[in-house]
Order: structure tokens, then C-alpha cells, then sequence
């Protein structure tokens, strides 16, 4: 039985011998070589490149939400202004006796003083109810001069309020040289300048609606007392006093 031929797949054209691609004629570069048997490189995508679009848009989001919050509390703040017109409460010292203001040979002073003060509510839709008060009193040279305290009460609109207290010190000790201030202001003839400072919180209602407390603090100026020198107690000068009214808000440990 004849054997047979068979023509290659590939016929040679013009004479030439065609070249396999399985097998590259040599020599062969280095590319040649390992370029078939290396994977081919398929780019992966950038976590880093994610994380940062992912932190920037809740970012974005965050403030735009914060944003609205403000707005929407502005537009409620207004609403309310324009509905109830809200102002501040006032206060003014109606009177101060000084009842007793002494020094011992000791330093150690005792006062026995009793404050009026009268507290204004002047809005007509607007009711404050304030928590106890404390109250300071002071020199101007800032020198403890007794403290006391003023209950609680809800402050009606239109209102007006008598408050009272007494202002009392047990044998404080004084250090030397706030003994010889304070010693010295007692013998003056234009009498001994005194502040009262008064603390406390407050928050409004407005029909059903309550807000939430605040920190009040009220500090008034221009009083002039003079020592008892017998068992009269004495009257202060408040005709030159004035009060200011200041809101406290504390946020965290810090207040303004």
C-alpha cells in the first residue's frame, strides 16, 4: 500500500517557508521568550481611592445636613419673634438697710443686710419661671461682703415682682489688706461702693411651648452704703443703680 503525502496546512509563498507561531523562529529576544508564559496584567481597582470618595461624600452630606438644621432653626426663631416679641426681664434694686457692717479687731466681718429688688416681666405673651437665685455682694475692689438667696417663682406676663433677701456673713476672715480697704471705705464720706450679683436659670413659656434653661445672671452697680453706728440700720443709696441682664450658655465646661 502506497504511503501518503500530506501538503502542509501552510503553503510557502513566494519560496518561503511559512513561520509557526508556536514555535518563533530563532534567535528570539527575552520579550519572545517569557512574553507567553507571563499573565497578562489586569489593573485593580484603588481602595485608597474609594475610602476617600466614601469619607468625602458623607462629609458633604453631614454639613448639608447641619446646614438645614440651622436654617430650620433660624426660620423657627423668627416665627416665634414676630409672634411673640419677646424681651428681657429687668431688675432694679428698690432698696438696701444695712443693718449691721462690722470689722473685729480679728479681720473677721459680719454683715447683716436686707435687698429688695424688683424684677419687671414686660412681655404680654411671655411667662418666665426662674429656679432660685444666689446672690453675691461685693465692693469694688471685688471683697466678699456676705451672700444670700431668693426662691423660686413664676414670673406672669405683665408682671411685677418684690423680691427679697437677707445678706448675711458670720465672722468672715479678711486678709489684711482687704480688712484695711474695706476699713477705710466704711470712714468715707461718700460711702462704700457695693455690687450685687445675683445667679440663677430661667426658661420661657410661650402657651404650651417651654423652652429650655438658661443661665441668668444680673450685676448691679452704682450702690453707696454707709456702716450703722448705732442700732438704726442704715440705708443705701440706690438712686444710681443700674442692673444688666445676661444669659449664661455653657457648652461643655465652658460658658459665655
Amino acid at each position: 500500500m502506497a504511503d501518503r503525502v500530506y501538503p502542509s496546512s501552510k503553503q510557502a509563498t513566494n519560496g518561503t517557508t511559512p513561520t509557526s507561531t508556536a514555535n518563533p523562529s530563532f534567535p528570539v529576544t527575552k520579550a519572545q521568550l517569557y512574553g507567553a508564559s507571563r499573565p497578562l496584567y489586569r489593573p485593580q481597582p484603588n481602595r485608597h481611592r474609594y475610602r476617600r470618595s466614601c469619607w468625602c461624600s458623607c462629609c458633604l452630606w453631614t454639613t448639608v445636613a447641619i446646614l438645614l438644621l440651622i436654617l430650620l432653626a433660624a426660620i423657627a426663631g423668627a416665627i416665634l419673634y414676630v409672634l411673640y416679641r419677646p424681651h428681657r426681664p429687668t431688675f432694679t434694686v428698690s432698696s438696701l438697710k444695712v443693718a449691721t457692717l462690722n470689722i473685729t479687731s480679728a479681720s473677721k466681718l459680719i454683715t447683716n443686710i436686707n435687698l429688695n429688688v424688683t424684677a419687671k416681666n414686660p412681655n404680654k405673651k411671655l411667662v418666665y419661671i426662674y429656679d432660685p437665685f444666689t446672690i453675691s455682694l461685693y465692693t469694688d475692689d471685688d471683697i466678699d461682703i456676705g451672700d444670700g438667696s431668693i426662691g423660686s417663682f413664676v414670673h406672669g406676663t405683665k408682671n411685677t415682682t418684690l423680691l427679697k433677701a437677707a445678706i448675711t456673713s458670720s465672722n468672715q476672715e479678711l486678709d489684711d489688706t482687704s480688712a484695711g480697704k474695706l476699713k477705710t471705705a466704711l470712714k468715707s464720706k461718700n460711702g462704700l461702693p457695693l455690687k450685687i450679683k445675683l445667679d440663677t436659670k430661667v426658661k420661657a413659656k410661650m402657651g404650651a411651648l417651654k423652652t429650655p434653661k438658661l443661665g441668668v445672671r444680673v450685676i448691679c452697680k452704682g450702690i453707696k452704703a454707709t456702716a450703722p453706728t448705732g442700732k438704726s440700720a442704715t440705708t443705701a443709696s440706690t438712686s444710681n443703680a443700674k442692673c444688666k441682664v445676661d444669659l449664661r450658655i455653657k457648652i461643655w465646661k465652658w460658658t459665655f
